[in-house]
């Protein structure tokens, strides 16, 4: 293992390099947000003046670690200074490489930048990329809307989080060897629905130049639900309007508590989040999709899509079947009254069907709507993985399934899913891998192997990722039809 030093912006970061990758762990992208930068935008960090030893993982922030094991062998530290990225360069004189940032998953409540499945050594050395993966603000300190109470506080501030990370990038990256100018974001899940999310955000614009969303589109709350909810979690935490400075020197577990306790009291279910970006007029003015089918990313190629039986992750054969009341509120949460009505018949009361409900309306349709709004102002490419392995949960195309395939760290798949790691499996990872990376590097995913026609509203072309690879015109045409009356051909 050799090291590797580079000097950025606020001082000089001494790395690793292994296997032909040079890698940078734990590089402070902003000031820790903690005491009286607690529930504050992310500032700028401090110069240093040493070299900073960027060899090992910067903290995760704070979260329920009860669920920590599924992604670690060994429990990370966890701290409310936790706003770190990391950086994966290939071992090549070239410079100007084009840039690939993650953008992490988790519900908005869990997850970092550092989890074994998201190394992106194999992704960086495969495309001759820059790779960063990132932490930001979760759960109650990233997504609790304070700006109702006193305006000092921001709203969204884990996505806050992501655009500053973005701008360290923009600031930063060509000392690693990447292009500022050549920025692809990348993300799965609440990843992909802050990504969702900075499309259409005052505080990303000119931030990154591309775009890949995996299994996530908008997801938002209302003005009036983020304050409620806030008011909520104040009065768990026992705290007065009129003293909002406690909320400074509580203990971050005493914090993460009050949210456990406040999604147990008032029954959140997985169609409504407590802890999700909101709307505010200041950081997200308005609901992604609608900025969107207005322009406001326009010029920003896409490539959008969903994994086939997203749902099936979340539930067991023995999960609670929901009561058609909490049914029919998510269904109109989620649709609005008119349609929630018309579309009633397609998610009758039982377990699979509540399954096929999340997969729907949670990934699909938003997607689906997303691409349809964006491939008015740049190219679209959708796709949809089908691949699945023969073991429970993962004998379907559940929910986060392509992340190991993306990232190429298939030994992930193989603990994960139990799956076996075939000719055919590593060949639809390199598929995978060469169309993100073509797409980083041009702009269009289509490689030599792989003819990938963009989306549009009348033909809706979509990539089917499984052990063949197909195009299908207008996947479940019936269903969108009906989820989308006013595209009912």
């Amino acid at each position: 293992m050799t090291h590797q030093t580079v000097t950025t912006q606020y001082g000089k970061v001494k790395g690793t390099t292994e296997n032909g990758v040079h890698i940078w762990k734990g590089i402070p992208y902003a000031e820790p947000p903690v005491g009286q930068l607690r529930y504050k935008a992310p500032e700028p960090p401090k110069a240093w003046e040493n070299e900073l030893d960027a060899t090992a993982y910067g903290p995760i922030c704070p979260q329920p670690s009860d669920l920590l094991s599924l992604s670690y062998t060994e429990l990370p530290r966890q701290s409310e200074d936790c706003l770190y990225l990391n950086v994966f360069a290939p071992d090549t004189p070239s410079q100007n490489l084009p840039v690939m940032v993650w953008i992490h998953g988790g519900a908005f409540y869990l997850g970092s930048g550092s989890e074994p499945l998201y190394d992106g050594s194999k992704l960086a050395a495969q495309g001759e990329v820059i790779v960063v993966t990132l932490n930001y603000r979760l759960g109650p300190f990233g997504f609790l809307h304070l700006s109702s109470f006193d305006e000092a506080y921001s709203d969204n501030l884990g996505l806050l989080d992501q655009a500053a990370a973005l701008k360290w990038v923009r600031d930063n990256i060509s000392a690693f060897g990447g292009d500022p100018d050549n920025v692809t974001v990348f993300g799965e899940s609440a990843g992909s629905m802050s990504i969702a999310a900075l499309l259409a955000m005052p505080a990303a614009k000119g931030l990154f130049q591309k775009a890949i969303m995996e299994s996530g589109a908008s997801r938002t709350m209302t003005k009036e639900k983020a304050a409620s909810t806030a008011a909520a979690f104040l009065q768990v935490l026992g705290i007065d309007e009129s003293r909002l400075d406690r909320l400074h020197t509580i203990p971050a577990e005493d914090l993460l508590k009050a949210a456990d306790q406040l999604r147990k009291e008032e029954n959140e279910n997985i169609f409504q989040l407590f802890f999700q970006p909101a709307l505010d007029p200041k950081t997200l003015p308005a609901e992604p999709q609608k900025a969107i089918a207005e322009g406001a990313a326009d010029g920003i190629p896409l490539i959008i899509g969903t994994n086939r039986d997203e749902g099936y992750l979340f539930f067991t054969p023995d999960s609670e079947v929901l009561s058609q009341e909490t049914l029919d509120a998510a269904l109109e949460y989620l649709l609005g009254q008119p349609l929630a009505e018309k579309v009633a018949d397609l998610y009758p009361r039982s377990l699979e069907s509540q399954i096929h409900m999340m997969t729907d309306l949670l990934f699909w349709r938003p997607s689906v709507a997303y691409a349809s709004a964006q491939s008015h102002y740049a190219p679209v490419w959708m796709y949809r993985f089908d691949w699945h392995s023969d073991h429970p949960p993962f004998h379907k195309a559940v929910h986060a399934l392509e992340i190991p395939f993306v990232f190429g760290n298939l030994d992930g798949l193989e603990r994960m899913a139990k799956a076996e790691i075939t000719e055919d499996v590593k060949q639809l990872s390199h598929t995978i891998q060469s169309t993100w990376i073509t797409f980083a590097k041009t702009g269009n995913p289509s490689t030599k192997d792989v003819k990938w026609p963009s989306y549009d509203e009348e033909t809706r072309k979509t990539l089917i990722l499984d052990s063949e690879i197909a195009i299908e015109s207008d996947p479940d045409a019936e269903k969108r039809q009906k989820l989308f009356p006013s595209q009912g051909e």
